[in-house]
């Protein structure tokens, strides 16, 4: 069967029909699927059958798997050996063993956010499969932070150009931090360039996002809190969104540098289980920068 290609909405996000991706990958198929990602962003595989080393072996061809991690090192969930365990996976879940969640970022809504955006090299791309889900709810939602950029007016656009944004996290899902009242030093956090450009197609993007986005550098706290209102209704329009509806046997592949993912609430009494790997990046470059350097 040939690897065929089919967006999902004009912003972001592509299913690809006609692949295995339990079994290897010849190379025309893998070029199709790569120049699908570029171009898309996100890429949707429906009906697959992955266990861990199948799954990572997919993902091994998108770059150097990455290293586990969380916000925080005592955040990190507990060892858990089990059928969908293995050393370089993180199960996000709200399944619970002896009555402490097995997963990450066990249960209800998370607000939009790019995956470690708070590290100085933050993840690539994040590669997650749905192993069991709820009746309804935990859909996530995707945003083209290319396409929102180019959708910015000029004026907006010069605001913003050469500043950086503090992101920090430290686990809290649906709420900023109140970073008043915390040592900044006590969270994992970052001073990231507001508008970057994208390593291979050289496309520029918003580099911000609701969740771990906190403080303009060189503004006030009021004028730096209405900018980023204002960017965040630009990434968070839905004329650059995508909502995916898991089924089981999912795989969803996102690119951490140009879209944003945030997840819909869902019925605390009932079984979440993903589980996700991702391919380890570099410090993000700034669009300026690459202009400069170009």
């Amino acid at each position: 069967m040939t690897v065929t290609v089919h967006p999902v909405s004009p912003a972001i996000g592509a299913e690809i029909r006609g692949v295995d991706i339990s079994k290897p990958i010849d190379a025309a198929s893998f070029a199709v699927i790569h120049k699908a990602w570029l171009d898309h962003s996100v890429l949707l595989f429906r009906g697959q059958n992955l266990d861990p080393d199948q799954q990572r072996a997919f993902v091994s061809l998108f770059g150097t798997i990455g290293v586990r991690s969380a916000a925080l090192p005592h955040k990190r969930p507990r060892a858990f050996e089990g059928p969908d365990y293995n050393a370089d996976a993180m199960l996000v879940s709200n399944v619970r063993k002896d009555g402490k969640p097995i997963g990450v970022l066990p249960d209800g809504e998370m607000w939009f956010h790019h995956d470690m955006c708070y590290s100085n090299t933050p993840n690539r791309a994040s590669f997650l499969y749905s192993i069991e889900i709820p009746s309804h709810g935990g859909d996530t939602h995707f945003a083209s932070m290319s396409a929102a950029y180019e959708r910015l007016p000029e004026a907006l656009k010069a605001r913003i150009e050469g500043k950086r944004v503090l992101q920090a996290f430290d686990e809290v899902q649906d709420a900023r931090l109140d970073l008043a009242n915390i040592p900044l030093e006590e969270v994992k956090h970052a001073w990231q360039p507001i508008v970057i450009r994208h390593p291979e197609t050289g496309r520029k993007a918003l580099y911000v996002n609701r969740l771990m986005s906190h403080r303009i550098e060189g503004l006030s706290e009021a004028e730096s809190d209405a900018l980023l209102e204002e960017l965040y209704a630009y990434g968070e329009d839905p004329a650059v969104r995508y909502e995916h509806v898991w089924k089981v046997g999912d795989l969803v592949m996102w690119d951490n540098l140009c879209s944003m993912h945030a997840r819909t609430d869902f019925p605390k009494d009932q079984r979440r289980m993903m589980r996700r790997f991702t391919i380890s990046g570099g410090p993000v470059v700034a669009a300026w920068e690459a202009a400069q350097a170009g």
